[in-house]
C-alpha cells in the first residue's frame, strides 16, 4: 500500500520519495508549491520524480493547512503510513512572516495528525528540527536535553509539533516518530541555505556573508544519510509497550536526532566549497543574525542504538557533489 509524503516538492521530501520508488513502492505526494523560494525548482523535482523508472508516484498540489481541501483530496486514496515533511522552513524568514509558520507548522501538523488518527495509520513520521535546542550550551545535543528556550518562532513551532504529537500518541496510540534534522544539504537543495548561497555567490564572483565573524559550527548532514535515517524509522514504528522511548515518552512516540555526528567550523565549510568551485570567496564577516544559534552538534546515539543509523558522508565528499549538481542544474 502507498506511503503518503507531504512536502513532496521539497528538498528532503523529493529524496525520500525517490528512495521509496527505488524500492519499487508507490507514493502519494502532496505539496502546495508555494513561492517561499523559486517554485520552478519544486516543479523540476516533481518532474524528475514522475520520470523515475521504478515505483509509482501520484502528485496532488494542495495546502495541507486547508483541512477541507486535504480531506477532500485524500478521501478516495489509500495509504498505510505518512511521512510528514512539509512545513514552512527557515529561521530568518520567521521574523518577517510569522503567521506562515503558525498556519503551516501548527495548523498543518494538526491536520495531518487528524488524517493519521482517522485512517489508523501504521506509522506517522514527521520532521522536527535541531533548532529546538536553542542556545543549549551542552554539546552534543541529546534528545534527552531540555528544549524549553527556543530562539526563533520556527523552533517554537517545531517544539510545539513534538508536544502535539506526544498528545496524539498518548490519546490515540498512533505510532509516531519525530526527527530533529541537523542542517541538511546535497543535490536539489534549498536556495535559502548556506551551500546554495555560498556556491552561487562564489561562482558569480559576489561577496559572501560569514556570520558571527566565522565563529559558528554546524552539524552538516548529507541528504542521502538523512534519507537512510528516515526510511529506517519508517520501517520500524515504535511499539506500544509502555517502555520509555528515545525522547522520554512511554506512548508509542520516539524522538531522534539525525545528524552527521560531527560539528564543522564555518570557515572550513566555506573552504571546502571554494575548493569545489575552483575559486576563492570574497568573505565579508558579519555579526550573528537574530534567531541564529552559534553551534549545533547531534548526539545520534539513540537512533544508532535502536535502528543502526550510521552516517557515512563527510563535507569533503558531500559538498563537491552539491557543487557539481548546482553547475549542471544551472548549466554553468
Amino acid at each position: 500500500m502507498p506511503t503518503l509524503v507531504t512536502g513532496a516538492a521539497g528538498f528532503i521530501g523529493y529524496h525520500v520519495i525517490k528512495r521509496l520508488m527505488a524500492r519499487g513502492e508507490s507514493v502519494i505526494g502532496i505539496d502546495s508549491i508555494n513561492d517561499y523560494y523559486d517554485p520552478q525548482l519544486k516543479r523540476d523535482r516533481i518532474a524528475d520524480l514522475q520520470a523515475q523508472p521504478s515505483g509509482q508516484f501520484r502528485f496532488e498540489q494542495l495546502d495541507f493547512a486547508d483541512h477541507e481541501a486535504l480531506e477532500h483530496t485524500l478521501s478516495g486514496l489509500d495509504f498505510e503510513a505518512i511521512v510528514h515533511l512539509g512545513a514552512q522552513p527557515g529561521v530568518r524568514y520567521s521574523l518577517e512572516n510569522p503567521r506562515a509558520y503558525i498556519q503551516s507548522n501548527l495548523v498543518g501538523h494538526l491536520n495531518m495528525m487528524e488524517i493519521a488518527r482517522h485512517r489508523a495509520t501504521r506509522h506517522f513520521v514527521y520532521a522536527s528540527s535541531s533548532s529546538v535546542y536553542g542556545q543549549n550550551e551542552k554539546l552534543p545535543f541529546s534528545v534527552d536535553d531540555r528544549v524549553d528556550h527556543p530562539v526563533s518562532l520556527y523552533a517554537a513551532t517545531k517544539k510545539s509539533d513534538e508536544l502535539m504529537s506526544e498528545t496524539y500518541a498518548h490519546l490515540y496510540r498512533i505510532p509516531m516518530t519525530g526527527l530533529r534534522f541537523f542542517t541538511v544539504y546535497g543535490p536539489w537543495g534549498r536556495p535559502d541555505m548556506a551551500p546554495w548561497i555560498f556556491t552561487r555567490k562564489i561562482l558569480a564572483g559576489e561577496p559572501i556573508q560569514m556570520f558571527n565573524h566565522g565563529d559558528m559550527r554546524r552539524d552538516f548532514t548529507y541528504v542521502d544519510d538523512i534519507v537512510s535515517g528516515i526510511i529506517a524509522c519508517l520501517d520500524n514504528p515504535p511499539p506500544d509497550d509502555g517502555a520509555v522511548k528515545a525522547g522520554g515518552s512511554k506512548a508509542p512516540h520516539r524522538l531522534y536526532n539525525i545528524g552527521n555526528n560531527r560539528s564543522e567550523e564555518l570557515p572550513r565549510f566555506i573552504a571546502v566549497i571554494e575548493q569545489a568551485c575552483g575559486r576563492k570567496a570574497d568573505i565579508r564577516p558579519e555579526p550573528i543574525q537574530p534567531g541564529d544559534v552559534k553551534d549545533t552538534f547531534a548526539d545520534i546515539s539513540a537512533i544508532e542504538r535502536d535502528l543502526g543509523y550510521a552516517p557515512t558522508t563527510t563535507i569533503d565528499e558531500g559538498l563537491p557533489r552539491f557543487v557539481a549538481w548546482f553547475r549542471n542544474y544551472h548549466g554553468i
